[in-house]
């Protein structure tokens, strides 16, 4: 067993590695969203999802030709917890790594990645700049046009849906949802 950081330790961390405001706010909500996936999947380790979630791009900023790669040894060499390490780099299957998730935790983190980039996309784009009044049919319109928010993989987002077992439309609204509540902690 590593060490486990705390959230703070986590984020100090993500800020040695990443100054672009884009890439922390990022990592804070998806830090969020897994919070909040993880008071229903595994209430007894919610810090430790908001953890992996807020590490997730830890070596991207700084090392984008070896992300979920790099993150690896950066964890290691501080003598973090495999099941962090494994869990932050299981989110670049099939696309750095061969590392594929299995726990529901990184199942989440795998879908949901890409998934909060598209929906943020979509929200900035209404009058509200907003998710509270964000509906799935907006976000599956935006999904089903490839030229918008180009970056995001609908494959990945659609093969993370197979792997939890969810329809595209429960993953994108569930998804839309844990972004609603954390509405009162951050701008969205």
């Amino acid at each position: 067993m590593g060490i486990i950081p705390t959230m703070e330790q986590a984020q100090a961390l993500l800020e040695e590695y990443n100054q672009d405001p884009f890439h922390l706010r990022h990592a804070n909500i998806v830090s969020g969203v897994m919070g909040y996936f993880a008071q229903e999947y595994d209430p007894e380790n919610v810090e430790f999802w908001k953890t992996v979630g807020l590490l997730h791009d830890l070596d991207f900023e700084r090392y984008p030709e070896q992300h979920c790669v790099k993150c690896q040894e950066i964890m290691r060499e501080r003598g973090l917890d495999e099941r962090l390490i494994r869990a932050v780099a299981s989110h670049g299957y099939r696309i750095r790594v061969d590392i594929k998730p299995e726990h529901i935790m990184e199942k989440i983190l795998y879908a949901t990645d890409e998934l909060t980039g598209l929906i943020g996309a979509v929200a900035i784009m209404r009058p509200s700049k907003s998710v509270v009044d964000l509906e799935l049919k907006s976000v599956k319109k935006k999904f089903k046009s490839p030229n918008f928010a180009a970056g995001c993989s609908r494959d990945v987002i659609s093969l993370g849906a197979e792997m939890l077992d969810w329809s595209l439309d429960e993953l994108i609204n569930r998804t839309i949802l844990a972004m609603r509540s954390l509405q009162n902690e951050m701008e969205i």
